[in-house]
């Protein structure tokens, strides 16, 4: 069967790069081995963190995280492995845990995340689609005076257009289940949040309405390469396309890179996420990084999600009790108690980076395959712009030089 572009993989920013490139005028077919409900973009947080968010890898990051193990408020899990490929990963990580790096990181952040914020804002006004989206920035509290005098330190000027520093009762109004165990706060008014289950849904209807083909519940097992060429997609239902294009956006899953021969620098790190409804004035005002404890909680029209949690070396996909009950407990150290009502829990696979810069670009060998893979827990933050990036390489036919965002923004170039 016959295809034009061929997207492996309907997450976030799978369902993007068909966005993109429909416009332009591609007929695009999305495969996924699911039936894209419950993804890991399903059980995102919905934060929007382009500004004023540091990376995963800070200076001081693997100090900080054994201080948190001690405490038993560690957010990070890392299982035993024999395979070389994860220590390799790590060791990655804690080299770019440098300041140079991260100041270039956060750069990257701001622009690509405020051309995301965009082209969300383009979408929903375009096609009145519902994202539950508020621009009104990201509440950071911090729970360590180490980590909040370090941040003072760099904002100790003012700029009221980007940020406030709050006292214990402006963060009270905002966060009414906040006690006085909180070290400070810092409302940054240039983040947003949203519903990322609308997101999905929303994107996905719209799509299809617009003519964009998904073939679902359906896995791509292999493809068939010849004369540097993508010839055929094969599934496991044992059929084959042929695509003209074909854009790799496998979350954290590497088996058809891996046929590929590419080696990408990424690892599925598990996290978690608890969805409940409580006490309408308890809900907090807009979306509140616990940076610290690395848990954000997302209001939504409906509901409240936690998301937490970065388990690297595991292959198990279900939901662990104890990871559901330390995230509550560290939690609760410095919240409020109250009832979490309709609880429903979450865990997947998150593909990060050592240094949380995507992978995009066309593969250098093989003519007619893009790769749009490693955005870990920013796959909603930079979605449309990795699309947008995407869409004007495969319809202009660019190589990866001729890419201003590809340049700027891959890890291949990184």
């Amino acid at each position: 069967m016959k295809k034009d572009v061929v997207i492996i993989g309907g997450g976030i920013v799978g369902l993007n790069c068909a966005y993109f490139l429909q416009k332009s005028g591609r007929e695009v077919t999305v495969i996924d081995e699911n039936d894209i409900t419950d993804s890991t973009s399903f059980g995102n947080a919905g934060l929007l963190s382009s500004y004023d968010k540091t990376p995963l890898s800070y200076p001081g990051v693997v100090t900080n995280t054994l201080k948190l193990m001690l405490k038993g408020q560690s957010p990070a899990i890392f299982h035993p492995t024999i395979s070389p490929k994860i220590y390799k990963w790590l060791l990655n990580f804690i080299l770019n845990a440098n300041e140079k790096r991260t100041k270039k990181t956060m750069m990257l952040f701001e622009k690509f995340g405020e051309l995301s914020l965009q082209f969300y804002e383009q979408m929903i006004k375009e096609h009145n689609l519902d994202f539950d989206y508020h621009r009104n920035g990201m509440l950071s509290v911090f729970t360590e005076d180490k980590s909040y005098n370090q941040k003072l330190k760099t904002y100790n000027y003012v700029d009221e257009d980007r940020f406030k520093i709050l006292d214990f009762d402006e963060l009270q109004e905002y966060v009414p289940t906040i006690t006085q165990k909180a070290k400070g706060a810092i409302l940054f008014k240039k983040n947003a949040h949203f519903d990322s289950r609308k997101v999905m849904n929303e994107l996905k209807k719209h799509l299809e309405q617009e003519g964009v083909e998904f073939i679902l519940n359906e896995r791509v097992e292999q493809l068939d390469i010849r004369n540097d060429k993508v010839k055929y997609v094969i599934t496991s239902n044992g059929n084959q396309y042929r695509p003209n294009h074909t854009v790799m956006s496998t979350g954290y899953q590497t088996l058809l890179a891996n046929q590929c021969k590419k080696d990408l620098m990424m690892t599925p790190a598990k996290g978690y996420s608890i969805t409940f409804e409580m006490p309408s004035e308890l809900v907090p005002k807009t979306s509140t990084l616990f940076n610290d404890l690395f848990i954000v909680m997302t209001p939504r029209k409906d509901s409240v999600r936690l998301t937490s949690k970065l388990e690297i070396g595991s292959d198990d996909s279900k939901v662990v009790q104890k990871q559901i009950d330390s995230i509550k407990n560290n939690f609760f150290a410095y919240n409020k108690s109250f009832d979490m009502k309709n609880e429903t829990t979450w865990a997947g696979f998150r593909p990060l980076t050592p240094n949380d810069i995507p992978l995009i670009g066309r593969d250098e060998n093989i003519k007619n395959l893009t790769y749009a893979m490693g955005l870990g827990w920013l796959g909603m933050t930079f979605a449309p712009a990795v699309g947008s990036i995407i869409s004007d390489l495969v319809s202009n036919d660019k190589k990866n030089a001729q890419s201003d965002g590809v340049l700027l923004f891959s890890g291949f170039y990184q």
